[in-house]
Formats: structure tokens, C-alpha cells, sequence
């Protein structure tokens, strides 16, 4: 397979770093000399300085032969052009382009992005992405993490497993035991910063941050089992009035009556441009990191801290001041991977990496077989796929228990005709059945050839 990234900022560069350990030859481009020679130095991936809307630079990265071009520059413009080049003039199948400006996405302009218009397969907006995720946190504060898949009935939960934890040294199998009917299954944990796959027999330490699936009705009884229940807030303040922070805000003011949100900006025109746009929301101008504005927009009674600025440092320490001022539970927007290893110790709770998300959107288009899903775990280290079982693979008809998963494999969940069932060693696989696999790094390949299609996609 061929791929051809235009642009390798963050999310450029890490696609591209992630399809290369895959053996995908990928060929980067980027206007900045200085980016396309860390591609070089660092990547096994071939790094092209130019324009990636330009026709001569496309025809040099090789997109006669490309299988797929993945356009995320910064400018939206530039990605709809290489991707109508892409189309028009290389005929390349698969074109991906990532899109911030919320005005192109409205509903009513959906045909711009027809075939015979800018032929885009797939719509990348950053700001949408994380701001559902943020959302989809908010309306679970006990986890750390949380993933949706498109079936949205299984979720899959990072839990942290404190030192009260009820369920620590139990081995996994009883759990069934202890909680009748109870649909959840512990994959693995990230445990003294290291994830590993968890078998019936190993158990939850404290420390551990436990991997979870989970049917969606029964998120609220696996958070209480874990003494991590906590209520939903009905006060919110938002360190940051930009793209991701109006967006969190719209959609709060949208889906829940009576909650109070109230968004601090450090750009007077940004937040005079957020008080416009937002209906019930209070906007003030000023830093997080003052005390006297985080007095006034009531700090002591909020109940949820959303850092969300474009600076790490900032929403970091940010959090931190939330969680003295009043105890707020803290989500922090994090861009440097090294950031939450020990941010935590500051009791943040929760992270959210924009480009990790970004890039897991992007890799369920780049997997062969049935992938539907695919989203990244601790940098890379794990991954959590939802893949459709087809009569070829070698899964179905077969007891899970006679077939040889390996060390860094395990199943989740299996959902058959709307229905969730949370595997065991006599559990069979049917063709047509959705999986929730938890796969270690090393193992992905494998779980990918489990579900691949007899003839490949690309």
C-alpha cells in the first residue's frame, strides 16, 4: 500500500510514524524544509519539500501509484486542492482531508464535497473530534478515557484502580461471580508505565489504570465498581474560547437545560468573538492562571474544569489551580505525549491528546480487512479495534478458547444482531459479528490478518 501525507506537522508526522513501523510506504511532503528533513532523519518514509496541492510535487511523491492521499496541512484550502489534484489528475482512490473551519461543515453546504464537486472521501475536523470526546468524558467524569466505536454500544473505559478499590487482587474470572450478569470485561491495564494484555487468571493492582469494555447501559455499575461513580456536573468553566471551546460549549448549552458554562479567554477579540456566537454561555476576558478571574467565574462551585487553550502549560497548571480553588474534576487538552506521565502526579484527571485522536479517525481508513474502528492507546503502545467477522476469517465457528491468540491479544466484546456478549472460552464467533479487540502494539498485525478479507481492499 502507498500513502501520501501532505503536511507533516503533529498530525502528518505521527501518521506517518505510525504506517511506517506498519511497513506502509509513505511518502511525506510539506513546504517547511526543516519538517521534511526530521521525516527524513527520523521515519522510514521518503520526505518531499513542496507544496502538496502542487500537480509536479504530487507526480514526484508517486501519486500515479498512490493507494491513498492524506491531506492535513494547516490550511483547509490547500487540503481540498491537493485532494481535487489527487482526484482529477492522479486518479489516486482514497482521499482524506482535514478541515477546521466549522463553516464548510454546516449541513447545508454537505454538497461541496460531492464526486463531481471536491471529491473528498473522508472529513477530518480536529475540532469536532475532540470536542465529542471531551463531551463523551464529561458525561462519564469517573473514567479517564473513554472510546466509541460507531456501534455505539460498547464503550471502552480507562479506569484508574485506587488503593479502595474493591476489586484489586481478584482475579478477573471471579468478577463474574461477584457481579451477576455483569456486562464488562478487564483487557488489560497501563501498570508502572507500561501496558499490558490481562488474562483470567492475572488481577488489577493499585496503581494499575484498568482497559475496560463495557456495554454502554452498564458504564455507571462498572464505574461504581471501581468507587469512581461521580454525578453529572451542572457547572462548567472552560479555560480557553477558541474552536474546541466554543464547540464544547454549543453543544453543552444545546443538550442540557440549567447548566451553568462559563469560558475564560486570554484574546479580547477571540473572546469578544466567543460572547457573539454563544447564547447562554458567559465569556471573560482574562488568564486561567490568575486567581482573581478564577474567583470570578466562580471556581469554588464548579464542578468540571475543561483546560482547552492551545498551550500545554497552560492548561495543565490550570487544572491544577481549579482543583486547589474548589476541587473541580480537571480534563486537560495535551499535545505532548510526555506531558501526562507526570502531570498526573498534580491530580489532573483526565487527558485528551487532539492529534492522537486525529490520528486514530484516520488510521480505520488505512487498515486492510474488515477494521471499522481503530483508536490508539498510551502513544501507541495498544490499540482497541472493532472489526466485522467475515465467513474467511479464521475466527468464526471455532471456541475462542482452541484458538492461539498470543500474549498481546484479547476480546473485549462480540456484538451479534444488536446484542452485546461478553466473551468466554467456549464463546464462538459468527460470520457478521462485530469483535472489540484489545491488541498490544506488536500484535496488531496479527489481529488485522484474523479479520482480513480474502482479496485486499487497496
Amino acid at each position: 500500500m502507498r500513502v501520501i501525507i501532505s503536511g507533516a506537522g503533529q498530525v502528518g508526522y505521527g501518521i506517518a510514524e505510525r504506517l511506517s513501523q506498519e511497513g506502509i510506504e509513505v511518502t511525506v511532503i510539506d513546504s517547511n524544509a526543516e519538517l521534511v528533513q526530521r521525516v527524513r532523519d527520523t521515519l522510514d518514509a521518503r520526505g518531499i519539500h513542496g507544496h502538496g496541492s502542487h500537480p509536479e510535487i504530487l507526480a514526484q511523491a508517486g501519486a500515479r501509484e498512490a493507494d491513498m492521499l492524506i491531506a492535513v496541512t494547516q490550511v483547509d484550502e490547500v487540503n481540498m486542492t491537493a485532494c481535487q489534484v489527487a482526484h482529477s489528475i492522479f486518479d489516486v482512490p482514497i482521499r482524506i482531508a482535514r478541515i477546521r473551519a466549522q463553516n464548510y461543515l454546516r449541513s447545508e453546504f454537505s454538497n461541496l464535497f460531492a464526486r463531481d464537486h471536491l471529491p473528498i472521501d473522508v472529513i477530518i475536523s480536529p475540532e469536532v473530534e475532540v470536542g465529542e470526546l471531551i463531551l463523551q468524558r464529561m458525561a462519564y467524569p469517573g473514567a479517564s478515557d473513554i472510546v466509541s466505536f460507531d456501534d455505539d454500544q460498547v464503550l471502552v473505559l480507562s479506569v484508574p484502580v485506587a488503593e479502595d478499590c474493591a476489586i484489586i487482587d481478584t482475579p478477573l474470572h471471579q468478577l463474574t461471580e461477584l457481579f451477576p450478569n455483569l456486562q464488562a470485561m478487564v483487557m488489560g491495564v497501563i501498570r508502572d508505565g507500561e501496558m499490558l494484555a490481562l488474562k483470567s487468571d492475572d488481577f488489577m493492582m493499585a496503581g494499575d489504570e484498568a482497559i475496560v469494555s463495557v456495554e454502554k447501559d452498564q458504564v455507571n455499575r462498572v464505574l461504581s465498581m471501581f468507587g469512581r461513580k461521580e454525578e453529572l456536573p451542572d457547572k462548567v468553566v472552560i479555560a480557553g474560547a477558541g474552536n474546541v471551546g466554543q464547540y464544547v460549549a454549543r453543544r453543552l448549552e444545546e443538550s442540557r437545560d440549567g447548566i451553568s458554562v462559563r469560558l475564560i479567554e486570554t484574546n479580547r477579540d477571540k473572546a469578544q468573538q466567543a460572547a457573539e456566537r454563544l447564547e447562554k454561555s458567559i465569556v471573560v476576558y482574562g488568564s486561567t492562571l490568575n486567581d482573581e478571574i478564577m474567583r470570578e467565574v466562580g471556581i469554588e462551585q464548579c464542578q468540571m474544569f475543561l483546560g482547552l487553550t492551545n498551550d500545554d502549560e497552560t492548561n495543565i497548571l490550570s487544572c491544577v489551580l481549579a482543583n486547589e480553588m474548589g476541587g473541580a474534576t480537571t480534563i486537560a487538552l495535551v499535545n505532548q505525549a510526555q506531558y501526562p506521565r507526570f502531570a498526573r502526579r498534580l491530580n489532573v484527571d483526565a487527558f485528551l491528546n487532539p492529534r492522537a485522536a486525529t490520528v486514530s479517525k484516520i488510521l480505520r481508513h488505512v487498515r486492510r480487512g474488515r477494521i471499522r474502528g481503530v483508536y490508539s492507546l498510551y502513544n501507541g503502545a495498544a490499540e482497541l479495534l472493532e472489526a466485522e467477522a467475515l465467513e474467511t476469517s479464521p475466527l468464526v465457528g471455532k471456541p475462542l478458547k482452541e484458538f492461539k491468540f498470543g500474549e498481546g491479544v484479547r476480546i473485549g466484546a462480540i456484538i451479534r444482531g444488536g446484542e452485546v456478549h461478553m466473551p468466554n472460552g467456549n464463546s464462538r464467533i459468527e460470520a457478521g459479528d462485530l469483535v472489540i479487540v484489545f491488541a498490544l502494539a506488536k500484535s496488531v498485525r496479527k489481529v488485522e490478518q484474523m479479520f482480513r478479507v480474502s482479496i485486499d481492499f487497496f
